[in-house]
């Protein structure tokens, strides 16, 4: 699940499905599994979130083929079964994420200063490539507290180090600034979780460590970074002044402003699957947003759920964000560091997906919900295991 994700055709995909098959053994191994209310609170959410979203589209009447991304969901909870009876060496999980984030750094730096490519994607698309490496490198920095108690503890700092550094500049050589904005936020769940372990002295050597690589990120113009910033000044500018919406900033305004708009309408229900175009269109034959906000998502997750699905949309969502994010909070500060390390990736993992849906329906692409659901199946069931039955890690 971390070494293939974006670096072969559909990756994301690969680990799931093999851990779906896997998790069929459980109806006649039938494993004590001890299940306790955190666990089904977490089952609850995720598979509440996808039947409430296929009894809404069914309501409809909506295309089978939109029935493909939130039915995707259910399928994490038998692999959350499976991972809570059978839990992964914990070395093998973070190496994965380091091979991941390595492999996929280095891949960006090939497409970007080699290739010649504008921005660096891979085999899905540029947003989701950029968001997802940049997460497999924050849940690189989340496994330092499990690397630091390890017999070789130096090496396997080095190598998360090394996986978080090229998983962010994976990101910033895609050019996909939404993931940048949310940074800070991650930041605290780092400090809250090993903030405590570390001297002042360290930690203003390790803030200035990343504002030094910050900046020469960006004053290196081969990166491209200074020129997706300035860009994204300018595309304000041309919006504020009305000379031109169609970029890509002011395509989102618009296309934020046409679903409040039809949020204001239908709260409650939401105007469905098909009818989000409709109301959309609508509003450009009126001249209140471009077709461009028609033709797309509002590229927000938050307000697409909302105008889509109405008020009991939203809630879903946020209860997929939220629930996961308190459960794994409470382990922040856990005495194991193996176990805590594994809890700071779990709240990171809802915290980057928050963030990301700010200027992306992140959760309308494959890659977003394969992503989402199956990691987040596996670190609390990892979590969980190792937690319940304490064993050799």
């Amino acid at each position: 699940m971390g070494a293939l994700t974006l670096v072969v055709d559909s990756g994301y995909t690969i680990g799931p499905v093999l851990l779906l098959l896997a998790s069929v053994s459980l109806l006649w191994q039938r494993p004590v599994l001890n299940l306790q209310a955190e666990d089904k609170w977490l089952m609850a959410v995720i598979a509440g979130y996808s039947l409430l979203f296929i009894a809404q589209l069914l309501w409809e009447g909506a295309d089978s083929r939109v029935f493909d991304r939130p039915s995707r969901f259910l399928f994490a909870v038998p692999v959350l079964l499976f991972v809570l009876a059978y839990p992964p060496k914990l070395s093998w999980l973070w190496s994965g994420l380091v091979v991941g984030s390595v492999l996929t750094g280095s891949w960006a730096i090939w497409q970007k200063l080699v290739l010649g490519i504008d921005r660096a994607t891979g085999y899905t698309y540029v947003i989701q490539f950029g968001n997802i490496s940049m997460l497999f490198g924050l849940l690189c920095l989340a496994g330092l507290g499990w690397a630091a108690v390890q017999p070789h503890a130096k090496r396997w700092l080095l190598l998360l180090l090394v996986g978080a550094a090229f998983g962010a500049l994976a990101s910033l050589l895609s050019g996909s600034r939404g993931g940048w904005i949310g940074l800070p936020f991650v930041f605290l769940v780092l400090y809250r979780a090993y903030g405590n372990l570390l001297s002042a002295k360290l930690r203003l050597g390790i803030l200035g460590a990343l504002l030094a690589l910050v900046a020469l990120v960006y004053v290196v113009p081969q990166t491209g970074v200074q020129a997706r910033v300035a860009q994204g000044f300018q595309d304000v500018e041309l919006y504020k002044s009305g000379e031109n919406k169609d970029t890509s900033l002011g395509a989102r305004f618009d296309m934020w402003q046409g679903a409040v708009t039809l949020i204001a309408k239908k709260p409650l229900t939401g105007w469905g699957w098909n009818g989000y175009y409709q109301g959309m269109q609508d509003l450009v034959d009126q001249g209140l947003v471009i077709q461009f906000a028609a033709d797309n998502h509002a590229h927000n997750e938050y307000l697409d759920n909302f105008a889509r699905r109405g008020i009991l949309g939203l809630l879903s969502l946020l209860a997929l964000y939220l629930v996961p994010l308190r459960l794994f909070a409470k382990r922040l500060t856990a005495p194991n560091l193996e176990l805590r390390a594994l809890a700071t990736a779990g709240a990171i993992l809802p915290v980057a997906f928050m963030d990301f849906g700010l200027s992306q329906v992140f959760l309308g692409h494959t890659s977003g919900v394969m992503v989402y659901a199956f990691w987040l199946a596996v670190l609390w069931g990892t979590l969980r295991a190792y937690e319940s039955t304490p064993r050799s890690i």
